[in-house]
């Protein structure tokens, strides 16, 4: 999988998805839920695997099983969907060994499809699939049309394993908060991320300015361009960015920000749930100083306090 990941380069808004489908029986017709997941965060695609079951889980946690000394929890996503398997198809279950936020989880799907390349501007925020009828809005990170004019929906992985409890971000900080003063951007299209790093900022002294993607980023940076002018460098201290949005993504962000003479100087941090080495090295390529997994509030206070200590020295 990795080295399908090497290939993309940075800047060009573009990422790759594992296709998968989900079929579902409904008035007595067969329907196909085609759904993707960036490529960066699949560790591997295998057969469905022995496991041991697990008493007093829900039952869409199908249980457990030692993928190379590592412990890996499996979900049935149809399951987990409350959706009616049909009984009148093969079905050849795959298991997607996922990774974010440095948790490794089995996600069981009907179909493992193809790899898609598709570009994150041919990508529409998750409210064009309001109605769809399988899953909340909320768990979706977007949709995109391919081939017959269908619909594949991205699915929204790092949320499915929060509402299980696998993973909760860790906002509680141990170490003393440094403050500064002037101002913070954030960018990332989930509100709860968006909230989490707003507060964490905010507690650092910046006035935190928000966007939910790259292109609105590039929006707000013109924007705050035509009222600070050339003062906006020493202003904005410093963005934090996801990497996964529509429209634009981080990467494509973060390169067109560094080429422009006007705000190449402020300091970009990429914060992702993708935890694999080639998005921190993208990150680096793409001009960020930085690059964090979500969320850990310890290393996000040391992180962003190092980064702007650095400029204010440099500004001096």
């Amino acid at each position: 999988m990795s080295s399908k990941n090497d290939v993309l380069q940075v800047g060009t808004n573009e990422l790759e998805l594992v296709d998968f489908r989900i079929f579902k029986e409904e008035n007595g017709k067969v329907y196909e839920g085609i759904y993707g997941i960036n490529v960066a965060k699949v560790r591997e695609i295998i057969k469905y695997p022995k496991l041991t079951e697990l008493p007093g889980v829900p039952e869409f946690i199908e249980g457990i099983f030692d993928l190379r000394g590592v412990v890996i929890p499996v979900v049935n996503l149809a399951k987990w969907m409350g959706v009616r398997t049909p009984e009148t198809k093969e079905i050849h279950p795959r298991v997607i060994i996922a990774e974010f936020n440095n948790v490794l989880i089995g996600f069981v799907v009907h179909e493992a499809k193809r790899i898609r390349r598709i570009s994150w501007s041919d990508i529409e925020p998750a409210s064009f699939a309001a109605g769809e009828g399988v899953l909340d809005k909320s768990k979706i990170t977007g949709v995109t049309r391919i081939e017959n004019d269908e619909v594949l929906l991205i699915l929204d992985l790092e949320s499915v394993v929060e509402d299980l409890g696998f993973y909760r971000p860790d906002v509680n900080s141990e170490v003393a908060i440094e403050r500064f003063n002037g101002m913070a951007m954030v960018l990332d299209d989930s509100l709860t991320a968006r909230k989490i790093v707003k507060e964490a900022l905010q507690k650092m002294g910046f006035k935190v300015i928000e966007a939910k993607d790259g292109q609105e980023g590039i929006e707000m940076l013109e924007e705050l361009y035509e009222h600070r002018g050339d003062d906006l460098a020493k202003e904005l201290k410093i963005i934090v960015s996801d990497v996964e949005m529509p429209r634009m993504d981080g990467f494509h962000f973060a390169a067109k920000v560094k080429e422009d003479p006007r705000f190449g100087e402020i300091p970009i941090v990429f914060n992702s749930s993708i935890s694999d080495h080639f998005s921190e090295e993208r990150g680096k390529e793409a001009g960020g100083e930085g690059y964090m997994v979500k969320f850990d509030a310890n290393v996000f206070y040391a992180e962003i306090s190092k980064i702007v200590r650095s400029h204010i020295k440099q500004d001096a």
